[in-house]
């Protein structure tokens, strides 16, 4: 599954949550209200999604930026973007098959 990239470094999700007036855990809330399996995303999880400091992170799975979008009641494009088209041509690694 891919991973999807903050926008901004996290500025428009802070922006958002606070002109909704939420905290971590309120948007928690949200994303556990709107998640199917009802685990939603941790308060932890979004800090980092939404932080500036060492512990911030610039990616996250798909289904995680889709709970917090969710949860905001946001267009995911606004919040997030797909990571760049890899131009490598170089295979990595050798398939099952291929090994001896």
């Amino acid at each position: 599954m891919p991973k999807l990239l903050r926008k901004s470094e996290g500025q428009p999700l802070r922006d958002e949550m606070k002109r909704q007036e939420l905290t971590l855990e309120e948007l928690s809330e949200k994303t556990r209200r709107v998640d199917p399996e009802g685990r939603g995303v941790s308060p932890a999880t979004i800090g980092r999604i939404t932080g500036r400091g060492r512990t911030a992170r610039d990616r996250c799975e798909l289904n995680t930026a889709w709970l917090i979008t969710e949860g905001l009641n946001a267009r995911i494009h606004t919040l997030f973007s797909m990571p760049t088209h890899s131009t490598v041509t170089e295979e990595r690694s050798r398939s099952d098959a291929e090994e001896e």
